[in-house]
């Protein structure tokens, strides 16, 4: 998931919204996620807790814009396989000032040896198998080309994002049973990824 902070309106306030990837058309949205204080972690009286899941620290967060959904192969693909040659720094080898009007000088990853989904599907599919340094490298890319700063998430971002202002085990309560309808997971997944979106959201 991406993370960005740079589009708030004359007045401060934060809505959500949705863009596209000037340079592919690719869609995305973004939820407000608002500012709080949280406590990190799981209580020790939670079933199945694990020991790094503590002691729980209290932490303030300012307010963000969280990807509604995973990054998807529509996103990320057309930025990591690119038959454009660049030279170390990032620039790529054929710039034409006249040509290529939009800066572009993150560097891409090398193409994949083998279709990264494994099969699993690609359109409408979260895209996998990247390395974190090539998350990386796709936000500064994203940020170029939207003049947006996008970024990932922290870790704290991210489990305050999960919880949603809950308390509970999972945002819908604590009951495991229920988890189905919100996540994929070893006993429904039939060992695949599945498309973004068919599950329900936390509050957020």
């Amino acid at each position: 998931l991406i993370v960005e902070r740079s589009a708030q309106d004359a007045s401060g306030a934060m809505s959500d919204y949705e863009a596209q990837v000037p340079l592919t058309g690719a869609a995305y949205a973004m939820k407000a996620i608002p500012g709080g204080k949280f406590l990190m972690g799981s209580p020790p009286s939670e079933a199945h807790r694990k020991d790094d899941e503590g002691p729980q620290v209290e932490v303030q967060i300012a307010p963000f814009w969280m990807g509604k959904y995973e990054v998807t192969w529509d996103e990320y693909e057309p930025y990591m396989i690119t038959q454009v040659d660049r030279e170390k720094h990032g620039a790529r080898k054929d710039f034409d000032p006249d040509k290529h009007t939009m800066v572009d000088a993150v560097s891409a990853p090398t193409a994949p040896y083998m279709e990264m989904s494994f099969g699993m599907g690609q359109s409408g599919y979260p895209a996998i198998s990247m390395t974190q340094h090539a998350a990386n490298k796709y936000c500064q890319w994203l940020s170029a080309q939207t003049g947006h700063f996008y970024r990932l998430p922290t870790e704290a971002e991210w489990e305050y994002a999960c919880r949603a202002g809950t308390v509970t085990a999972y945002s819908f309560g604590d009951d495991p049973a229920e988890l189905d309808a919100y996540a994929w997971h070893y006993e429904n997944s039939h060992e695949k990824y599945q498309k973004v979106g068919q599950k329900k959201p936390n509050p957020w």
